[in-house]
């Protein structure tokens, strides 16, 4: 499954599993990304998956990066029909104070943003990733029609919440931070929480996500 196996510095291990961006390779990425956390091999210390990549980063004082690729190249791998993963429902409101960047597609895309809407809110998306910020899940595919660039000059303050689209991809800012992506509702739901130590991500590498459309009301009452 994995093309390649090289160094990344003095302690990391960096997996490589094609080039190409699609659910089927991102699989095998999340497959030997939970079965090394269900493994617990000590001395890796983090795993940092992508859409196509894996890296392993380890301590010296315990391990090398040979008895790391060993145990990679003989880890049992979990089946997909075993492996652990969620369906999510996310509530979105894409009131005009949230849809920050709907009219800008509309202009793009030209398509008008009912018809975004209802491909957006029509669509399962699977999460490939999580990063850039903690938490931020990287959801894909978007369908052709709505693929756009990033905006040619980011915002400096994102909301947290908010819900974007770039490319063939989807996200949601988990704190409002800088960032480019054509925002277009927000999420009354706490993506990431620190406080769960164990399990501080909403959304995980492998669930699917289901949007829901929701009204402005619904999104002031939705946490009382």
């Amino acid at each position: 499954m994995i093309k390649n196996i090289s160094n990344l510095g003095d302690a990391a291990l960096y997996c490589d599993f094609g080039k190409e961006v699609n659910k089927e390779i991102n699989s095998k990425v999340i497959r030997y990304f939970k079965s090394i956390q269900k493994e617990n091999i000590d001395g890796i210390d983090n795993l940092t998956p992508s859409y196509n990549k894996l890296i392993i980063s380890f301590n010296l004082r315990k391990i090398n990066f040979q008895i790391v690729k060993r145990k990679i190249e003989n880890l049992n791998i979990i089946n997909d029909d075993k492996l652990e993963t969620n369906k999510i429902q996310i509530p979105v409101c894409c009131d005009e104070n949230f849809s920050l960047d709907i009219k800008r597609l509309e202009e793009i895309l030209k398509i008008n943003r009912d018809k975004i809407y209802e491909k957006f809110f029509g669509k399962e998306f699977f999460c490939y990733m999580t990063g850039f910020i903690a938490g931020m899940p990287f959801l894909g595919d978007l369908e052709n029609e709505l693929h756009a660039k990033r905006l040619e000059t980011p915002r400096v303050k994102v909301p947290k919440g908010s819900v974007g689209l770039t490319e063939q991809f989807a996200n949601i800012y988990t704190f409002e931070s800088p960032g480019g992506w054509n925002i277009i509702g927000n999420t009354p739901l706490n993506i990431f929480d620190s406080s769960k130590e164990k399990k501080p991500n909403l959304i995980n590498p492998g669930d699917t996500i289901i949007f829901e459309r929701i009204t402005e009301k619904q999104y002031q009452n939705y946490n009382e």
